[in-house]
């Protein structure tokens, strides 16, 4: 298959598949998701990502039709019936299928996956970004499928020419990304939002602070304001999909390049761990 789409039992390629127009997705974006690379046939960091996964199901009262094991075999089975093993592997569970109505439909949930092509960037090549207002809700730690604000970001990145959006909240608190987190390098030291309730714990994230500990590199997970951004040493992006990445432009301005040494080294220990890992 040169793609794979997974609802409840039944899969095909995406263009084959279809879902019931009752699922609760359809009405209220009723749901959590979660996603990840694979390289090689092998999923990145599987067992991060469905712990993630399943906590935010359960922070919403979603009741999941499968173990964690059973989603980690059955993921690993469905990524060997694609053509290619470097893969975007995206799941979600939706709050089962109902006649419209706000109260919860009962029973498990509907498990969806969802399997594309895609290749990891290597973080070579800076991008620009773009600033904006932090408009979500108070759930942004959770993965749902309530993504507008983010939609919306980052198409108005796109139409700028830029990678990403960074938000802020009011008084000028940055927290993340339309659909990364964001990091500083100041002083030799890596600056990162707490994981409250205005961020999600990304697992890059994860992966980029263990890997700075352990090149010696003090991290510190506290907020910093719009300011201290733009006068960073470095401003890093982290992702899933593009797991170090730093930033050369915001809104036009441009920014870091102070401290190439020092995002070179660790951009090198998060991909070897990423190839390591993938091999």
């Amino acid at each position: 298959m040169k793609n794979l789409g997974y609802y409840n039992g039944k899969y095909d390629e995406l263009e084959n598949m279809s879902i019931p127009m009752n699922d609760r997705v359809c009405w209220f974006g009723d749901g959590v998701y979660d996603a990840g690379p694979a390289r090689n046939y092998h999923i990145f960091a599987i067992d991060e990502h469905v712990d993630r996964f399943f906590n935010s199901a359960a922070l919403l009262d979603i009741e999941m039709p499968v173990t964690k094991q059973e989603l980690k075999d059955l993921l690993n089975d469905l990524v060997k019936k694609v053509d290619t093993g470097n893969l975007f592997v995206y799941y979600q569970v939706t709050r089962g299928t109902g006649i419209r109505n706000h109260v919860f439909t009962p029973g498990k949930g509907n498990l969806w996956v969802m399997l594309t092509p895609a290749e990891i960037s290597d973080g070579t090549s800076p991008i620009q970004v773009i600033t904006m207002p932090d408009t979500r809700f108070f759930h942004c730690n959770l993965k749902t499928l309530n993504l507008i604000p983010s939609v919306m970001a980052a198409e108005k990145a796109k139409r700028q020419g830029c990678g990403e959006a960074i938000f802020y909240r009011p008084g000028g608190r940055v927290t993340e990304c339309a659909h990364s987190n964001c990091h500083i390098l100041r002083d030799g030291k890596l600056f990162t939002a707490p994981t409250d309730e205005l961020i999600l714990p990304g697992i890059a994230r994860a992966h980029l602070i263990r890997k700075c500990k352990e090149l010696g590199v003090a991290v510190s997970e506290t907020p910093y304001q719009l300011d201290e951004l733009l006068k960073a040493d470095e401003i890093l992006v982290t992702s899933s999909s593009k797991l170090c990445l730093r930033v050369d432009r915001i809104d036009g301005q441009p920014v870091g390049g102070k401290a190439p040494d020092l995002y070179e080294k660790i951009r090198r220990a998060v991909l070897d761990e990423f190839l390591e890992a993938t091999n």
